[in-house]
């Protein structure tokens, strides 16, 4: 197959990916199934041992043959080595991410029961998962599939559980501060094992004889100095690089500029017999203390949110259907997940029975940290692409992270439901109460939530995120803990009652300042002068975007007589095309949109404008009233000619394109009264589309 050919196969194979896990994503979330699980069934769904293997016409051996048509990899891998290629790619961006994400702060200076908790729940998960393989495959502890097994089984993925302690107002309890502050530990010590594991591993697959007590410390102690001195090298040059990398000024341009060095030091971790994915994590543990790392967690999120998804769905198409099915694997997974779900509950929830917990408390504790997810999923590609396992055990651990990913919420929930304190002694945290501020947009929501969490860092608070674009988060100082919910147009908090006055505060002095700014802003700044000059300007209109007015969104005799009337009729026309998901949301928007500035403009024309969750996709409706109605217009006519525009909020478009080109066509005074006087909508349509 030549190159072309290769290529070709290639982008075609992504574009199926990227669609498939998007897709299956979306009805993961409808059912309350993290997307991640989503996204890895959508890969078993298209892959080569399931649809991807049928062959059509074009593809005798299927869209996504297995093996990639036998050059992956030495048949090691189920997928072309491009494809995984892409795949290697998403998991150094996922790590590096997960890096910049991690309060090392936090890791440093506080919560001992969190680090002791975490040490206990990764140092018994390795084992028990570890001698689990050992006693089902019968083999011993040192053997390579056993110790990825043991890996595999440390690794904790807590965005779930921190979405259920919020959602049941626990995040600020002592179980849900303890299980967060353990989420940081055990992700460090996840990366540590992994190097070491990797070196042993290595050491045993080259054939150089038998390993002993000494040559495993030896090989965890070169493991161990290589992470510990890349990590400290980088947290000591961490702000000389931040300024190097500022040196490029513009924010996407040291943002991919960090990527690279990622991806550089992946590439060099590799090289020396470790995995790509630690060299991207100290990469990004090393920025996370910088003023930079917010900056370019925003502006690498595309490439996040195209690559992640890809490499989730790449690692369904590795298992084989028929073999996760059969009784044998079953009974392994099985037994390998109760293995790694007991190593979490006892190994994390014993040492909090020592630090002040009760039963319950510990039991909560346990249940927090049983789900696997992303770095599982990784090393287990690695462990597959290595050989080290086979596609049988690849499967077992599939299992193992659906297994406990699905039954850890509802073992939390449970728990937490048991009522009472999970403390011996009544505790700070014990007695949490909730305040909430709703905004009138999504916007303002943003702004207090950005400006809040900026002071609570300036005050010495320590701010962990959820995962990108999570919503949650978790502030703690000393003995107080904040947990913030930004969603939709609202914030809410979550403390100990003790603290909410403290809260109370930082948020009035938020809103104090943000006010203060916002009047400066009107006194620097006259919209009014502005939305003139915008009027007078003569600008370019593009045919492209002018082919949104469509003629059956056209209303040549509107009945309207006030301003209220008129826009309702045009939200109605819209709604009556099936342009709307959300006819009483858009009218709300629009009116809310034309409350802070009328969008009357001159010689007759109005351009009432919103973006909305009403609707999916940008449209536009024209009406025409020749008799005119009173809009508020900057000239003082009345407003005869109306053109209406809505855009999705989530989805970027041609909204203020789209306002500048038809207000360029409408300066034209010979096409305004031909619109105006036109006695059809696809005249009046083919009017209003004229470029110049």
């Amino acid at each position: 197959m030549g190159v072309t050919e290769v290529m070709a196969e290639l982008v075609l194979q992504i574009g199926i990916v990227l669609f498939a896990a998007r897709i299956f994503g979306r009805l993961a979330r409808r059912v309350s199934i993290p997307p991640v699980l989503g996204e890895l069934l959508s890969g078993v769904v298209i892959g080569p041992y399931a649809l991807g293997g049928i062959p059509l016409p074009g593809f005798p051996a299927g869209l996504f043959p297995l093996g990639g048509g036998g050059a992956a990899a030495n048949g090691l891998l189920a997928v072309s080595a491009e494809l995984y290629g892409f795949a290697t790619v998403a998991s150094v961006i996922l790590l590096f991410v997960s890096g910049l994400e991690t309060n090392l702060g936090l890791f440093l200076r506080y919560s001992v029961a969190g680090g002791i908790i975490g040490i206990g729940g990764a140092a018994l998960s390795f084992a028990a998962g570890d001698l689990a393989g050992a006693l089902l495959l019968r083999t011993g502890f040192m053997d390579s599939r056993c110790l990825f097994l043991g890996i595999l089984s440390t690794a904790t993925s807590v965005g779930i559980t921190a979405r259920i302690l919020s959602d049941q107002k626990k995040m600020d309890s002592p179980e849900g501060v303890t299980i967060l502050a353990a989420a940081v530990f055990d992700d460090v010590l996840g990366i540590i094992l992994l190097a070491v594991v990797l070196g042993i591993v290595s050491f045993v697959s080259s054939g150089q004889g038998a390993l002993g007590a000494a040559g495993i410390l030896a090989i965890a102690g070169k493991a161990f100095g290589i992470w510990l001195g890349f990590t400290t090298l980088g947290l000591v040059l961490s702000k000389r690089i931040a300024w190097v990398l500022k040196s490029f000024r513009h924010s996407f341009d040291f943002s991919i500029l960090a990527l690279g060095i990622a991806l550089l030091l992946a590439g060099f971790f590799e090289k020396q017999g470790l995995a790509m994915i630690i060299g991207a994590y100290i990469a990004g543990l090393s920025l996370s203390k910088t003023d930079i790392a917010p900056v370019i967690q925003e502006r690498i999120r595309g490439l996040y949110e195209f690559f992640v998804p890809l490499f989730f769905s790449v690692m369904g198409m590795m298992v084989n259907v028929r073999e996760i099915v059969s009784a044998p694997v079953l009974a392994l997974g099985l037994a390998y997940t109760a293995a790694a779900i007991a190593a979490k509950i006892l190994g994390c929830g014993g040492p909090a029975l020592f630090l002040g917990f009760n039963g319950r408390g510990a039991l909560r504790i346990g249940a927090g940290m049983v789900p696997r997810g992303e770095v599982a999923l990784i090393i287990a590609g690695i462990a597959l692409a290595s050989g080290a396992l086979d596609n049988r055990l690849f499967g077992v651990v599939i299992l193992m992270t659906f297994i406990t990913t699905l039954a850890a919420p509802p073992l939390l929930s449970a728990s937490l439901k048991m009522g009472g304190m999970g403390t011996r002694k009544a505790a700070k945290g014990g007695d949490t109460v909730s305040s909430s501020w709703g905004f009138s947009s999504r916007e303002i929501a943003g702004l207090v939530t950005d400006a809040l969490l900026k002071d609570l860092r300036n005050e010495g608070f320590y701010v962990q995120t959820m995962g990108m674009g999570g919503g949650l988060s978790q502030a703690r100082k000393e003995d107080i803990v904040l947990s913030i919910n930004a969603e939709e147009n609202s914030v809410s908090i979550e403390t100990d009652k003790a603290d909410m006055p403290f809260v109370k505060t930082a948020v009035y002095e938020v809103f104090l300042g943000l006010s203060d700014a916002i009047e400066k802003l009107k006194e620097s700044v006259s919209p009014v002068a502005m939305k003139k000059e915008l009027a007078a300007l003569d600008g370019r209109a593009s045919g492209d975007i002018l082919a949104l007015v469509k003629s059956e969104c056209i209303a040549l005799n509107l009945a309207g007589g006030n301003k209220e009337e008129v826009l309702t009729e045009l939200v109605d026309l819209l709604d009556s095309r099936g342009r709307l998901d959300n006819r009483d949301l858009v009218l709300e928007d629009i009116f809310q949109r034309e409350k802070i500035m009328s969008t009357g403009m001159q010689h007759g024309v109005a351009l009432p404008h919103a973006k909305s969750d009403g609707v999916s996709e940008l449209c536009a409706a024209v009406g025409i009233k020749k008799e005119g109605v009173d809009f508020d217009s900057l000239d003082g006519e009345k407003s005869r000619l109306f053109i209406m525009i809505v855009s999705p909020r989530k989805i970027s478009g041609p909204h203020v394109q789209f306002l500048a080109a038809i207000g360029a066509v409408l300066k034209d005074d010979i096409t305004r009264e031909e619109v105006i006087n036109a006695d059809n909508a696809e005249y009046a349509a083919t009017l209003l589309r004229r470029s110049r």
